[in-house]
């Protein structure tokens, strides 16, 4: 697979097969993502992949501690039209592979909640880093994390990434024994092997047409 493909195949999976990921898969890809660029060096990514019982164990706390208030904001674009059409598409999408209507709010909200255990995945990778770092390594995390995307895709494994998890924060900081006031816990990320035949997998999605996003200056 070469780095088109992987970029082109990568989506967020949410229906996983009940296989697990072995640990020298994981291994590698993890060793390999060390190589991520990142300002200055800093290398400010940290993590935990738990897979098992002490997966089980953590997701079992997560649903019973329930959402806790968030320490950052994922949602703020949505205020602006033009990014609230494109969540809207997504979600119409999403929820439309997923035979749930619209107004089914009972259904849409057991849905999201499937994030509270990571869709069933085999494994699970928790990400935080220390709090003095800011915005600059923030996208040097996401750097990072799109390198392990891909590097999953190469070894046919897939993920997703999941700022939801954010809303249990102070839940995952005490499960991995990690120092609330030193660590910001950032997101989730799902590792297994998707269902090919679970429509929220396949649904079609969308991309801004690149002249939207990118200007071309001085080339002939």
């Amino acid at each position: 697979m070469n780095v088109t493909e992987a970029v082109t195949t990568r989506r967020s999976i949410r229906n996983y097969l009940d296989k697990p990921v072995d640990l020298a898969t994981i291994r590698r890809v993890m060793d390999t993502a060390r190589w991520a660029a990142s300002g200055c060096n800093y290398q400010p990514w940290e993590a935990s992949i738990l897979t098992g019982q002490p997966l089980k164990d953590l997701q079992a706390k997560i649903v019973a501690d329930g959402p806790q208030a968030a320490e950052y904001d994922w949602a703020a674009p949505g205020t602006e039209d033009s990014y609230k059409e494109r969540l809207n598409r997504v979600s119409a999408g999403m929820f439309g592979a997923m035979g749930i209507a619209r107004d089914d709010g009972a259904g849409r909200m057991a849905a999201m909640m499937r994030n509270a255990v990571s869709f069933d995945a085999p494994a699970v990778m928790f990400v935080y880093f220390p709090r003095l770092m800011k915005e600059p390594q923030w996208s040097d995390v996401g750097m990072w994390l799109q390198t392990v995307a891909l590097l999953l895709r190469e070894e046919g494994v897939d993920s997703c990434w999941q700022e939801y998890m954010a809303l249990y924060a102070n839940t995952i900081r005490e499960f991995l024994g990690l120092d609330h006031e030193r660590y910001m816990f950032f997101c989730g990320m799902a590792i297994g092997y998707r269902d090919p035949e679970a429509p929220v997998n396949n649904f079609e999605r969308q991309r801004v047409p690149l002249d939207e996003h990118v200007k071309f200056i001085g080339f002939e």
